[in-house]
């Protein structure tokens, strides 16, 4: 049965349900967000990934640079598999996402990014969707952006990366 929560901060913490719904996972994760500098957070999808849960997030790569190489440097200390990625457009555009993807069956998305800032200040929306069927497209956007994201470790960002063909 499919069903939909709707999670607003003014009267939840963001942070508590996203922890949460990641408890929940036994197969697999997988995050695209713009932001990411919520310590919390991080440490719920180390926690899965210890269990056993197979983590892969793709990161927005141009904008907040000393917090992207802060929420890099957790993902490693926890072995979580990442990727790096520009926008549509390359250079100075933005991955703008804001989803995961729990088990192939569950969908967190919305204005929230994962950062204390809107744990803490800002008003933010979460929407669970409980739908294999949204699941899978949502799960089919994340492996493109993967397989056109790249690893600090292995590569440079491409410079062709947007070029058109």
């Amino acid at each position: 049965m499919e069903q939909v929560e709707v999670i607003f901060t003014r009267s939840r913490s963001g942070a508590d349900a996203l922890e949460g719904l990641i408890s929940t996972a036994r197969i697999s994760i997988v995050v695209a967000l713009y932001r990411l500098a919520n310590p919390r957070l991080v440490s719920a999808l180390g926690a899965a990934r210890q269990k056993g849960v197979s983590v892969r997030l793709c990161l927005n790569f141009n904008d907040h640079y000393e917090e992207n190489r802060s929420a890099q440097n957790a993902l490693r200390k926890h072995s979580i598999a990442f990727r790096l990625i520009d926008g549509r457009t390359g250079k100075g555009s933005k991955m703008h996402h804001k989803f995961a993807v729990i088990d192939g069956r569950t969908v967190a998305m919305g204005s929230y990014n994962w950062t204390m800032e809107s744990e803490q200040g800002n008003y933010e929306n979460l929407l669970f969707l409980y739908s294999p069927l949204v699941a899978a497209a949502y799960t089919e956007e994340f492996e493109a952006l993967w397989k056109e994201g790249w690893t600090p470790e292995s590569s440079a960002p491409p410079e062709d990366l947007h070029a058109e063909s």
